[in-house]
């Protein structure tokens, strides 16, 4: 399930204009990787809640900018229900 994640995630970003060429699992989503600000942070958040079901609140945000490709991938996953996050 972490690479259905992980493979949802960086067609959205590549969705929202970035570039996406060199990502790995180890890419970071802010400042020292692909350099995501907070509005984008908060794009992604939209797209993978309507997608997966899962949301993240206001005080995680910054957090989330800090984690790897690989990261936020396992941080989705590990908020999908049980059913789900084995399929």
């Amino acid at each position: 399930m972490r690479d259905k994640v992980r493979e949802f995630v960086v067609a959205a970003l590549a969705d929202m204009n970035y570039d996406v060429g060199d990502v790995t699992g180890d890419s970071e989503l802010g400042p020292a990787g692909l350099d995501m600000e907070s509005l984008g942070m908060a794009e992604l958040a939209v797209r993978v809640e309507d997608e997966f079901g899962v949301a993240f609140d206001d005080e995680e945000a910054e957090g989330l900018a800090l984690m790897t490709l690989d990261e936020y991938a396992a941080a989705v996953v590990a908020r999908l229900p049980v059913v789900e996050a084995s399929a």
